[in-house]
């Protein structure tokens, strides 16, 4: 098991210092929120990308991918009526495909729930067509960059637009690129699925259409901070051969993103090691 820190839970820490402590508490790898490294992600460069990577090396960590790929700059958006406002994202979106690349990554996690809505005077229907042409446009650039991206599915009170494995799989059929898969949130499924999590586990990642997971508590905490429990999603991942890294992803964090981050460590590998 290799875990991976979201590295905005140490965001407000130099990007040194964020690998320093990631190593310390057990982790092997950070996965990069780009608005954390930059103001305007869109306007670095690949030696700056290759830096972070050298950064991370040094300290004994890998880059593992990037998440919340839209967050910045602002007024993107996969399903916006101006056109214009839609392939200015896909040009970004093509963009993170090589950053994440040049860093080192292997895939991107698109969640960006707020730069995914139905907009006024639109149905589901046209939203989520928008959504997937934009999201074959990706898959293209990954294969270039040979990354993988991820449609992450989110609960419905985040966004009206794919929100389970189910919904996101159709779309992964549907563009039917090798490129394009979904991914596994444990918060967002927690809230949104119908099945336990370790049913839901046996019964898609055998499709190999999900390639990544990311650990977190319906509560917005972190595992084991919640009443979520994580010993058989993680017996689940290691039935199904999961080969991947698992990303810790707090929101909530409590104490403090420190603490937190400790607490998720500590208890995950206490978990694998009762698994092996």
């Amino acid at each position: 098991m290799m875990l991976s820190l979201c590295n905005e839970v140490l965001g407000h820490l130099p990007f040194e210092d964020q690998c320093r402590l990631a190593k310390s508490l057990g982790y092997g790898g950070l996965e990069l929120a780009p608005f954390t490294v930059s103001a305007d992600p869109s306007g670095m460069t690949m030696a700056q990308a290759r830096q972070l990577a050298h950064i991370a090396q040094d300290h004994g960590l890998v880059i593992t991918g990037l998440h919340w790929l839209l967050v910045k700059p602002e007024g993107l958006s996969i399903t916006h009526p101006d056109a214009a406002v839609r392939q200015r994202t896909v040009d970004f979106m093509q963009f993170l495909c090589e950053l994440c690349a040049a860093m080192g990554g292997r895939y991107l996690v698109h969640g960006s729930p707020k730069q995914r809505l139905i907009h006024d005077g639109d149905t589901h229907a046209v939203a989520l067509a928008r959504a997937t042409d934009c999201w074959a446009l990706a898959a293209q650039a990954a294969q270039r960059a040979d990354v993988t991206y991820c449609i992450e599915p989110l609960s419905a009170d985040q966004t009206p637009l794919v929100n389970t494995l189910a919904q996101a799989a159709a779309v992964v059929q549907s563009v039917n690129h090798p490129h394009l898969r979904t991914m596994l949130d444990t918060s967002s499924a927690g809230l949104a699925e119908s099945v336990p999590l370790p049913d839901l586990i046996d019964q898609w990642f055998p499709t190999g259409w999900v390639a990544h997971v990311q650990l977190n508590d319906p509560n917005r905490r972190g595992p084991g901070q919640g009443t979520m429990a994580f010993g058989p999603i993680l017996a689940a991942l290691k039935r199904q051969g999961y080969k991947g890294s698992l990303a810790v992803e707090p929101f909530d964090y409590v104490p403090d993103g420190l603490g937190c981050a400790a607490r998720a460590a500590g208890y995950l590998q206490g978990l694998w090691e009762q698994l092996a």
